[in-house]
């Protein structure tokens, strides 16, 4: 079974000259845009072992000048698969850690009582695996006192100093260009030091941890102390770490970016899977610095970007445009500005459509989705009980306007999302309810009454909630969802909630996707054998679930696509409320005139529970619907711009193929 086709998306295929070229001053060229060192490879584990071999050669470069290697060591996730061929090369007999000194980049604090540690991860993950000495193993003591943390951040800098100073810093970048625990504000000069952790990299931290609750603060060594280090060596892995790790290297020195700082270091080097460097210039604009290998899709791309350049529409573009902005080249490969033109314009007309489950009696050769059958049978998988309509409620109701057998299947209980104030509203109005009806009162009550000891008895949000709790969190779930699906116009039979076990932990962190998460989408799939699925898109979501639940559905679609009615199914991904897909892979465009994004709107309103009180919504202060209608609107002006038919909003889809 596979449970991680999710990271084998590749939207196009990226030629390997662009990323890994045939030698230095070719590379030389496509790095001119950034500014530190990059190597960038195919996946994650070719990244690894290249920053694994670098660390060999320097280990056994200092244990033979000076017969030691001094190493600050980050625990993020992203190092573990270093550390993982950094253990295969020790236990081949190519490298001995024996005068290796290592000392911990952070740490949790305050560390007693703690459930969590970054010395105890690193540990797992690689001290304990490799001949490193327990005495040449640095890191910060659980004993110290809150008064006393700047006497003891000091000493630790001279423990380092006493060393000789740090040889190689390892760490990762994180989402938000830490490094450490260094956030956005942190100065180039700062020093080893108690920091406040930022609710995004608590966040993150219990997901990584599998706990519930973290520390509100750290002790970190500083970027000053990074800096200093002789070689700095970092990685970013996946698609979510894109945006920042284009900023850190092609944009300015800034502390609202921690990771920028690393361009000041002459010896400091990154690591990239293709993911990560998606956003930078060789990779999205390789025309700003190389000759292109042209795709269609390169070719899209580049004329939306000369639209942007020039505040052209794509039948204005002339050839000195093109000669002016650097892409002459395309010109003299097609003959003229227009040949271009009309390609790029009419293959962006034709991702237009009206009819997302395919027009019936109509010529369907430059359609997005075929004439027959008519009508299709429909899957609609949603991760949580509101994505279907966040992401494609315009299109969910055309679907069913048009006459399709939409089925709706929820993937999760969505239960952690209920807020204890929602729930109780409903215990305030069944308590009127309840004697006026005859129910069974003292059963009920006694209910209520447990209900409201256990919430009062919560000392955060991050509580787990008891069974029962969660059972009635899920009830508020499915008919806020069921409300909104009998809006639309979903058939009640045709209501899904797949309640997939890997979610059903009761805290933030979920399990991990198996075998009977799978064999639940399985069985509805081959229930219903539908001719087209949508399904969610979203590779960086913040919290984890929507691509757990994509693996699911393309994990069963992988076991099941040899069978003869999958052979005539289409798989369309839509994306959230926190990303849209680029315009130049869209391949289906689905307008929304000002009445359906008011439907669409009044859809996701049904969902009472995640409008203020959500606890997904992040740093981003609009609600779930301002944030779908300003992506859904932004989507149509971009096309509007570039002189294609001027729409109220749009919703956009990109065609999966099983691998």
């Amino acid at each position: 079974m596979k449970t991680n086709l999710s990271s084998q998306i590749s939207l196009e295929r990226i030629p390997k000259r662009y990323f890994a070229p045939a030698n230095d001053l070719e590379l030389a060229a496509l790095r001119r845009e950034e500014k530190i060192y990059t190597r960038i490879f195919e996946n994650m584990n070719e990244g690894s072992a290249y920053l694994a071999r670098h660390v060999v050669e320097l280990i056994k470069k200092c244990v033979a000048a000076k017969n030691r290697c001094v190493i600050a060591l980050g625990a993020g996730r992203a190092t573990h698969s270093v550390y993982a061929h950094l253990i295969d090369m020790y236990e081949r007999g190519d490298v001995s850690f024996d005068r290796v000194v290592v000392f911990n980049l952070s740490e949790f604090f305050p560390m007693e009582g703690c459930a969590i540690s970054t010395l105890q991860r690193l540990h797992e993950v690689f001290l304990d695996k490799v001949n490193i000495r327990p005495e040449n193993i640095h890191s910060f003591s659980p004993n110290v006192n809150r008064e006393d943390i700047f006497g003891y951040c000091v000493e630790y800098e001279q423990q380092i100093a006493d060393c000789g100073g740090l040889d190689l810093t390892l760490c990762e970048v994180g989402p938000q260009g830490d490094l450490g625990f260094n956030q956005p504000g942190s100065l180039s000069t700062s020093v080893c030091r108690l920091v406040l952790l930022s609710p995004e990299t608590r966040h993150r931290i219990k997901k990584e941890y599998n706990v519930d609750s973290v520390p509100t603060t750290a002790i970190t060594l500083g970027l000053g102390n990074i800096l200093h280090s002789s070689r700095v060596m970092t990685m970013a892995w996946g698609e979510d770490r894109a945006g920042v790790v284009a900023e850190a290297m092609e944009g300015p020195v800034t502390e609202n970016v921690p990771a920028s700082f690393l361009q000041l270091h002459n010896h400091a080097r990154i690591a990239l899977d293709l993911q990560a460097a998606s956003d930078l210039t060789r990779i999205s604009h390789p025309w700003k610095v190389t000759s292109c290998d042209w795709t269609d899709k390169l070719i899209r791309r580049a004329i939306v970007w000369l639209c942007q350049q020039t505040g052209k529409p794509i039948l204005k573009l002339t050839n000195r445009d093109y000669n002016d902005f650097g892409l002459g080249e395309l010109v003299a490969l097609y003959g003229s500005a227009y040949n271009v033109n009309i390609k790029v314009f009419n293959e962006l007309q034709h991702t237009i459509t009206g009819w997302p489950g395919g027009k019936p009696d109509a010529d369907d050769t430059y359609r997005p989705e075929r004439a027959k059958p008519f009508p299709k049978r429909v899957i609609v998988f949603s991760p949580h009980p509101d994505d279907d309509v966040i992401s494609m409620g315009g299109t969910l109701k055309r679907l069913v306007d048009q006459g399709h057998d939409v089925h709706v299947a929820y993937e999760t209980s969505g239960n952690i999302a209920v807020g204890d104030e929602d729930m109780m509203r409903y215990f305030m109005m069944m308590d009127k309810i309840a004697p006026m009806f005859g129910f069974d009162v003292e059963q009920y009550n006694d209910l209520s009454k447990s209900v409201r000891e256990f919430v009062n008895t919560k000392t955060s949000a991050g509580d787990v909630d008891s069974k029962e709790i969660r059972e009635i969190k899920t009830m508020i779930r499915q008919a806020e969802a069921t409300i909104a699906c009998n809006y639309i116009g979903v058939k009640p039979d045709h209501i899904h909630f797949l309640r997939l076990p890997f979610y059903e932990t009761g805290t933030i962190k979920k399990g991990d996707l198996t075998e009977k998460d799978v064999n639940i989408v399985k069985s509805l799939l081959q229930e219903v054998k539908p001719n087209q699925i949508f399904v969610a898109g979203d590779l960086a979501d913040p919290h984890g679930t929507h691509r757990v639940c994509t693996d699911a559905v393309l994990a069963a679609i992988d076991e099941l696509k040899g069978e003869k009615w999958m052979k005539d199914c289409r798989i369309w991904m839509y994306r959230g409320a926190w990303a849209e897909w680029e315009i130049d892979h869209i391949e289906m465009a689905v307008p929304i005139s000002p009445e359906e994004l008011r439907f669409k709107r009044n859809s996701i309103l049904k969902h009472q529970s995640q409008m203020e009180n959500a606890p997904f919504l992040g740093d981003d202060d609009r609600l779930f619907w301002q944030r779908a209608e300003d992506r859904n609107r932004a989507t149509a002006a971009l096309y509007d711009s570039l002189g294609l038919a001027s729409y109220e909003a749009m919703e956009a889809f990109v065609e999966y193929h099983p691998l």
